[in-house]
């Protein structure tokens, strides 16, 4: 027997599961004329929030504060132990002290290669007396004269032998100074430093404990300035734009406050159908992040203006999971369809529906909470 019910048909009926049953009503659910605003639930996040990440690996020695504590921006928050860096390190000054004395050397070859060339010596080891003499004035000359050698060549080849033992001793120098660098840029990386003013809102480790690169260490957030986040239906959004004040109501305060349209994200979720806006809310406003507010979206599209209204008693309740009711197809088997909520109306027994459901659905009224799916409802 059907019976209209607040504009809804409802048919009741048994239903059985399992071989149990249960007092349960399938409602065939229509649209409804809805007000000129719809209500949508979200969190209070900061205005900036930041997850510090470990950059290397060891254990950590320090942590600046707890939950609460609030720093300027460059403080040190977190440091890590980098006792073989700093090992490290003193091995990378030696090799660079080293490559220092090598480019001295090459350098006072190079100037006595210059200014005393080893091709106006007759012999490298010259003898003593008159021998030496005579292999100065007459051997060398001699033998240029006879095809034996040309000394001006073979001094450019010393001259430029030694400038490239030069060229060579610098590159070291440059490369042994570039080691340092690379180990104090990782020793900084064991340091977190404060980005900007805030505060630490949840500690991940504890001093003592051993991080991998890439572990949480803290998250630390701004919040100064607190904003609304909530997940609009695409079919509310371009009753929106950035710039635009709406009302918000956050638990704490119990009254309606306006808030700001600060951004509003290029693209929709796939899944839910819904786009990311923030809404910032006016400075000292009393709240923090996490908790629950809601925002009046406003419908200026007459032809937007009308929702869904499904029973409370509807609603399957999973602990940690979005809201979902289940829909009878043509088989008559139920299945789950995940919904978005909207306002609470008559009295709070019904809900407003803003996606996840069409006019003409059926639905299941009072559901069996043992329902499995893929199980045929008779």
């Amino acid at each position: 027997m059907f019976r209209r019910l607040s504009g809804t048909f409802v048919l009741s009926i048994g239903l059985l599961l399992g071989g149990e049953a249960f007092s349960s009503e399938i409602i065939e659910v229509g649209a409804h004329k809805d007000l000129e605003q719809v209500y949508l639930g979200g969190s209070v996040i900061p205005y900036k929030e930041v997850t510090l990440s470990a950059q290397m690996p060891g254990r950590v020695e320090f942590i600046s504060g707890n939950e609460g504590d609030s720093f300027e921006a460059g403080s040190l928050l977190v440091t890590i132990s980098d006792e073989s860096l700093i090992a490290k390190r003193k091995s990378a000054i030696a090799q660079y002290d080293q490559s220092v004395a090598s480019l001295q050397n090459a350098q006072v070859q190079y100037n006595r290669e210059l200014w005393s060339p080893q091709t106006e010596n007759a012999t490298q080891m010259p003898g003593m007396g008159l021998p030496g003499m005579f292999d100065q004035m007459f051997t060398k000359q001699m033998g240029d004269s006879m095809g034996y050698g040309d000394t001006d060549v073979q001094r450019q080849a010393d001259l430029y032998n030694q400038g490239a033992a030069v060229n060579q001793a610098q590159s070291s120098v440059r490369s042994a100074r570039e080691a340092i660098n690379q180990i104090d840029a990782s020793i900084r990386d064991t340091r977190s430093i404060a980005p900007f003013k805030g505060m630490i809102i949840k500690k991940l480790v504890e001093v003592g404990d051993t991080v991998q690169p890439g572990m949480p260490l803290i998250s630390y957030a701004n919040t100064d300035y607190i904003r609304i986040r909530t997940e609009v239906p695409v079919r509310l959004v371009p009753s929106l734009k950035v710039g635009d004040t709406v009302r918000a109501y956050l638990d704490v305060s119990g009254m309606m406050i306006p808030a700001k349209v600060a951004q509003i994200y290029p693209l929709a979720d796939k899944s839910k159908h819904t786009v990311t806006v923030k809404f910032d809310l006016p400075i000292g406003t009393n709240g923090v992040p996490g908790m629950y507010a809601e925002v009046a979206i406003p419908v200026k599209n007459s032809k937007l203006n009308t929702s869904i209204i499904i029973p409370r008693t509807s609603i399957l309740k999973h602990m940690g999971s979005l809201p979902s009711v289940l829909v009878m197809n043509d088989q008559k088997v139920a299945e789950m369809h995940v919904i978005r909520l909207g306002k609470k109306v008559n009295g709070g027994k019904s809900f407003t529906v803003l996606s996840g459901l069409k006019p003409g659905d059926r639905i299941v009224d009072h559901p069996p909470q043992n329902w499995r799916p893929g199980q045929q409802i008779k």
